[in-house]
């Protein structure tokens, strides 16, 4: 099948509510450029530089997330356009994109990662570490970034009933956090799910969904 549709077969199962984020890394422009004539918009990349040569030679009105684990020293290179951070899991990142926002006279949209799964390659915050976070002085102090939502990626397994868990207990984190008084963040997404596992993930309540392989192929 085409990127085409793929992608078209994709969108009509997905509820109303839901965003997918096609996941492009490793992909050539041709085939984001592909996508994106069969009307997606949304790319999620994971190496900063590879995003912001494709942000460069690819139209304007992309919206470009970064999907991947973030390294401090390379925020500065997505900050004049990156339009959502998934993968926030510390407050020294946070300090950083909030610096290099406000130069760019921008305020940056991020998830904050938690760590929901059982295994030691994934990164995250518990969920202690995130209210605690966001209780602190320093983080009411940071004006260039919003907190948007939250963000988490299940076990790699076949074992669903345990994929299934940790989505809803990152659903019930999510819901409580909603329900804070946050200033200007504006808690709304709850992106989890890929291509392996996204449909449980709709189903325990994903407003967000990062999808490679079934649209473009295995790399």
């Amino acid at each position: 099948m085409s990127i085409k549709n793929n992608l078209l077969e994709i969108k009509s199962n997905l509820p109303n509510n839901v965003t997918l984020v096609a996941v492009s890394k490793t992909k050539p422009i041709a085939d984001l450029l592909e996508a994106y004539e069969s009307g997606q918009r949304i790319f999620g990349e994971n190496k900063i530089q590879e995003m912001t040569t494709k942000w460069l030679e690819m139209p304007k009105d992309i919206e470009w997330h970064m999907i991947g684990h973030v390294q401090s020293n390379k925020v500065k290179f997505m900050a004049p356009y990156v339009n959502l951070i998934h993968g926030v899991e510390s407050f020294k990142l946070l300090e950083e994109i909030n610096k290099q926002a406000f130069k760019n006279n921008r305020v940056i949209d991020c998830l904050l990662q938690l760590f929901i799964a059982d295994e030691e390659t994934k990164f995250g915050l518990n969920e202690t570490e995130l209210f605690e976070l966001i209780a602190s002085e320093e983080f009411k102090n940071l004006k260039n970034i919003r907190i948007v939502g939250l963000m988490g990626m299940a076990t790699f397994t076949d074992n669903q009933n345990k994929i299934n868990l940790e989505f809803k207990n990152l659903k019930i984190i999510f819901e409580k956090i909603k329900h804070q008084n946050l200033n200007n963040h504006k808690i709304e997404i709850l992106s989890m799910g890929m291509s392996g596992d996204y449909k449980i993930a709709i189903a325990c309540g994903s407003t967000m969904v990062r999808i490679g392989s079934s649209i473009f192929g295995g790399r």
